[in-house]
């Protein structure tokens, strides 16, 4: 019996080999391009490339190759070059469209990345032909037949077109078009707090990183807050996209751009994230894995997720959530409050900070009012400077003037005495977070 399952067990063998040899054919000519460096630069090829692994890796996975002690290297190795790949593609994308995707706001910082990125992209091209080359010499021990050469002779070189084409497109006059923009810069704006609370504004060092990922960073924050950066993407191009309002507001244009940049790195954040934490961590240590962290460079892995993807993904969030609170701002529906000030001790800290917290989580601009002074709601300073005069003047109501949403939430917290003798009520629940949040 054993003799006959041995038989058939090499049957299988052989004509896995052959098979495989078929279904990789149209990856192995690859490695030419990628040992003469002609693929770097090119969509054109890197997309091919990706397309011809991903049925592979689709074939192997299909046929039992990563439960196989035989062939789980390979379909690791192959799954890991389209892994990296997709980040390769990303990142090349990013920075040629990165001129189309800055706005005027951008600081010096956004030098940084455009120097930054493309020895990030370097790196992760070298650790592709690294990996190629191991799976071929993983292939060679399998016997797998491999068809030597390149691919069919043709035109691999992107296409650009350098001209613009008119944008004769005729705008739409939609209904709801204000709260649907008000809805998206929301939307943005909970996805910049999420990465501030997060804190992925941070460079870190490689012992800080370890204790960081995954047990506080991983695939799936990288994930969810990609999501939300593509919700917001989506909206515009549905509701906002050739609209009389964006033919307006071209601030609304410069949202869109600006979005763009933290969507594609958090994109390759979850590829790469996935990638260390699948191959590189000690979450999942098995053979494949030491070997592949003996091609790879974890650390160098481990530092462009947070230090250079989410690092920057954070900088743009933060940029164009300046963005949105003047959107914002412009769409508001503005109203006058009378509020009563804190009881016993006026505008001091606490209820000074309660009051800064609420209007910069909804972010558009509020001014306390008292006589002809105009003082920035946002600013806890500014509102202890209010309290002196109020104090001194002996007022025990004070006008708050801004967008009606904020201004509602105030009243909340006016009518429980800014939490000076009561907890924070139900309607407020968010200031318990926020008053935790870093303040970097």
């Amino acid at each position: 019996m054993n003799l006959n399952n041995n038989k058939h067990n090499i049957e299988i063998y052989n004509n896995f080999r052959q098979q495989a040899g078929k279904a990789g054919e149209s990856v192995f000519p690859f490695y030419t391009y990628w040992s003469e460096g002609k693929i770097n630069g090119s969509r054109k090829l890197l997309g091919m490339f990706i397309q011809e692994l991903q049925y592979f890796e689709n074939f192997l996975d299909e046929a039992g190759a990563r439960v196989n002690k035989k062939w789980f290297y390979f379909s690791e190795l192959v799954a890991s070059m389209r892994n990296l790949s997709i980040v390769s593609y990303i990142l090349y994308h990013s920075l040629h469209r990165y001129d189309h995707y800055k706005i005027e706001e951008i600081e010096n910082i956004s030098n940084d990345f455009a120097e930054e990125a493309p020895s990030v992209l370097d790196f992760i091209n070298q650790s592709i032909k690294k990996l190629f080359k191991a799976c071929l010499e993983e292939a060679k021990k399998l016997n797998i037949p491999i068809k030597e050469g390149m691919l069919p002779k043709r035109n691999h070189l992107d296409m650009f077109f350098k001209e613009k084409l008119p944008a004769d497109y005729e705008c739409n006059q939609m209904e709801g078009e204000k709260e649907k923009v008000l809805s998206l810069v929301r939307k943005l704006r909970k996805a910049a707090k999420m990465s501030k609370v997060e804190c992925f504004g941070h460079k870190y060092s490689y012992d800080e990183l370890m204790e960081l990922v995954p047990l506080k960073i991983d695939e799936k924050k990288a994930r969810k807050l990609k999501n939300i950066v593509h919700a917001v993407q989506s909206d515009y191009d549905t509701y906002v996209k050739n609209t009389v309002l964006e033919s307006e507001n071209p601030k609304l244009r410069e949202l869109r751009r600006i979005s763009s940049i933290p969507l594609h790195l958090l994109e390759a954040a979850r590829w790469l994230s996935h990638f260390y934490e699948r191959h590189e961590s000690n979450i999942c240590s098995n053979n494949a894995s030491d070997k592949l962290a003996e091609l790879i460079d974890r650390k160098k892995v481990l530092d462009i997720v947070v230090n250079f993807l989410l690092y920057y993904s954070d900088y743009f969030l933060q940029k164009g959530n300046t963005l949105a609170e003047n959107i914002m701002s412009a769409y508001a529906e503005k109203v006058q409050y009378e509020l009563s000030i804190p009881k016993p001790l006026g505008f001091h800290a606490r209820p000074s900070t309660y009051v800064s917290l609420i209007v910069n989580e909804h972010g558009t601009d509020v001014e306390m009012i008292v006589d002809s002074k105009r003082y920035n709601a946002k600013s806890v300073i500014n509102l202890l400077m209010a309290a002196g005069y109020i104090s001194e003047k002996g007022y025990q109501k004070v006008i708050f003037e801004g967008d009606k949403r904020v201004l509602d939430d105030l009243k909340i917290l006016s009518e429980n005495n800014y939490c000076e003798d009561q907890k924070i009520p139900p309607e407020l629940n968010y200031l318990r977070i926020l008053r935790n949040m870093p303040s970097h």
